[in-house]
């Protein structure tokens, strides 16, 4: 009798292992956010809204970083599922202000649970103070309201930012490497995205140019085959292709043109691994 209790104490509690590690699996699985970096958070007044900000980087950095917006009711705690989200990043530098590139969330409902958007930070914190204004229309309340988060950005080691005044109509032009993130050698997805000033607060996404990329190995004085020029995707991207035959310090040479008018053809992005 004994030895039939301790037998089904032992399988009640391997039950209760067992049932305890599924849930923590589970919960895990279920959180779109894991592996993230919450890069910030705060309630959008008059919306009832929790918002929370995730990145897949742990830094934000110059350039263009894509970002989930989690939402939540604020009094249940559930999940905000529908809604409208507008952002506006604003760099205060006392004297003067300016926004940047942005790209607000494409569907008014999540994906995934999270909301995908982007902000392309054209200058890095220090000589002034970036904030992100998020505009929150909560479908389920019908509640709107606006939160003003603090963001610091910092330069990366390896720019992942250009900029240059173009030669053919003097316009000021911001290109920034997305793609390869994680280089590996052969082939490579490439993606930039550019960006227009238009004036301080005006900064569409540019779909006029031509992009000639060469890829180099300077410390190996070679290139490589198979590359496939960016061409303009949609909303100011430019996707393409690049071959890394090998490990070490890669460097993308691009020159731009609008039509026969040369734009630029001095910038370049370096790709380490």
């Amino acid at each position: 009798m004994k030895k039939t209790a301790c037998i089904l104490l032992s399988l009640s509690v391997l039950s209760v292992c067992f049932l305890l590690t599924a849930c923590s699996k589970d919960n895990a699985d279920n959180n779109p956010t894991t592996g993230m970096t919450r890069i910030s958070e705060g309630y959008a007044a008059g919306a009832a809204t929790k918002v929370e900000i995730y990145s897949k980087q742990s830094l934000v950095n110059t350039g263009y970083n894509k970002f989930y917006i989690a939402l939540y009711d604020s009094v249940s705690g559930n999940r905000v599922e529908e809604a409208h989200i507008h952002l506006t990043p604003v760099m205060d530098m006392g004297m003067m202000q300016h926004n940047a590139p942005f790209e607000n969330p494409v569907s008014e409902t999540a994906s995934g649970h999270l909301f995908p958007c982007s902000v392309t930070f054209v200058m890095p914190s220090g000589s002034g103070n970036w904030t992100l204004e998020i505009e929150v229309h909560n479908h389920v309340t019908g509640k709107e309201g606006t939160l003003v988060l603090p963001i610091t950005v910092t330069d990366p080691v390896i720019p992942r930012q250009q900029s240059f005044t173009a030669s053919h109509n003097g316009a000021k032009y911001f290109i920034s490497l997305i793609e390869p993130s994680s280089p590996r050698v052969g082939i490579n997805d490439l993606e930039l995205a550019i960006y227009k000033k238009e004036s301080m607060d005006n900064w569409p996404a540019d779909s006029s140019l031509t992009i000639t990329m060469i890829p180099e190995m300077p410390s190996m004085g070679h290139s490589s085959p198979n590359n496939v020029n960016p061409v303009h995707t949609g909303n100011g991207h430019y996707r393409g292709k690049v071959n890394f035959t090998m490990t070490g310090l890669w460097r993308l040479n691009l020159d731009f043109m609008s039509g026969t008018s040369v734009a630029d053809t001095t910038q370049s992005f370096d790709v380490q691994f």
